[in-house]
């Protein structure tokens, strides 16, 4: 009697991203490339990094200052992404899940790594801000941009007083230093789940990343307002949302979307995730953008607030993003999930890689967002 043996699936046509790339590789360094494009066009449309009574920074320091916080937004939220991814794959199946859970925990060590040196090179160049005298400056702008590595460490070497009496004198300076120290609680961790494998819980880790963010409110404008507390918690809430709802459907396109039974698993229970996600943000988004402008010291009022103020300009653009976003993720529950589901073709990594790319426009506007007084 002659054994039959089942063929293997014909491969079908690869996936592109957002219908550009085909390279998951090469769409993270698009999304990460969209996201800081964003944040120096908003930055250098609303001068955001100008603080009253003070020099204006070096443009070395001027535009350094969010494409870095950018890629510390960008590590934290894949360090939370890729801890969730194990949760929705679950454990029924370790030979097909484990193969792409080690790709993903030694991804998450390399971005916890990135999570780390951006919260310092943050902090540092957020001292600038506070010295910029001290900072070298070159004969002309240019000049500034391609010689900011030197320049940096000269400053970091010449003066460590200041960047010490940043984080002593400065909330955002010891936010960020925590935020480092949570970061390589998560390095330690990540590095112990390459080794053990799901020995070391997803919760914990996505926790530690989530736990990372809280502090980052504090390196933003402060308010007066007798809600603060309520305000700060709503950032916060608004943080930790944008992080699981962007992090989760990264890793789940980036790394299942070639492999259709497992995204069969994964995407219906984010989209779970997805539904609570959304809410928390637009309404948490809302609440803290309309409580700033209310408390401002300015002379136009809500609602013109909206639209003659960059701050307000920033928030719309925001939230139009959020609107996009939630467009395109309603599509794909209804359309091509029950096909996911049935393992049959669809354009998901077209539509979710486009969501993605609306998601990283959003953090480019909301780093700047952060660093805006309203005015």
């Amino acid at each position: 009697m002659t054994t039959r043996r089942s063929l293997p699936a014909t491969p079908g046509p690869r996936p592109r991203f957002a219908g550009m790339v085909s390279s998951a590789g090469w769409f993270v360094v698009l999304l990460a490339g969209v996201a800081v494009a964003t944040a120096l066009i908003a930055e250098t449309v609303t001068g955001a990094a100008a603080l009253p009574g003070l020099p204006a920074p070096s443009v070395a320091v001027k535009y350094g200052v969010p494409v870095v916080r950018v890629l510390l937004d960008v590590s934290v939220v894949t360090t939370m992404g890729l801890a969730l991814l194990a949760k929705f794959l679950g454990f029924d199946d370790p030979d097909r899940t484990e193969p792409v859970m080690r790709t993903a925990r030694r991804a998450a060590l390399w971005s916890s790594w990135t999570w780390v040196g951006s919260a310092l090179v943050s902090l540092v160049l957020l001292s600038v801000e506070v010295y910029p005298t001290e900072f070298p400056t070159r004969t002309s702008p240019a000049l500034d941009l391609l010689t900011a590595p030197l320049s940096f460490l000269q400053y970091l070497v010449g003066s460590p007083d200041l960047v010490l009496n940043y984080v002593v004198g400065v909330p955002a300076g010891k936010g960020l230093l925590t935020v480092a120290g949570i970061g390589l609680l998560s390095v330690w961790l990540c590095r112990v789940a390459v080794r053990r494998g799901e020995s070391v819980p997803a919760e914990l880790r996505a926790g530690v990343a989530a736990f990372g963010l809280l502090p980052i409110p504090l390196t933003g404008h402060a308010t007066d307002w007798i809600y603060h507390d309520l305000m700060m918690m709503s950032m916060e809430l608004h943080l930790i949302g944008a992080a699981a709802w962007v992090g989760g459907l990264g890793a789940t396109i980036v790394f299942l979307a070639r492999r259709p039974h497992l995204l069969a698993v994964a995407l219906p229970r984010f989209s779970k995730l997805a539904t609570y996600c959304v809410f928390i943000v637009a309404a948490s988004g809302v609440f803290s953008g309309l409580s700033m402008l209310a408390t401002a010291d300015i002379t136009v009022p809500l609602p013109d607030s909206l639209w003659t103020t960059h701050y307000g300009q920033l928030m719309i653009v925001k939230l139009v993003c959020v609107a996009v976003i939630a467009a395109l993720a309603v599509g794909v529950r209804r359309g091509m999930l029950v096909r996911i589901s049935d393992r049959r073709p669809t354009a998901v990594a077209v539509w979710c890689g486009f969501e993605l790319v609306v998601m990283a426009i959003a953090y480019g506007v909301a780093v700047v967002l952060t660093r805006s007084a309203p005015y």
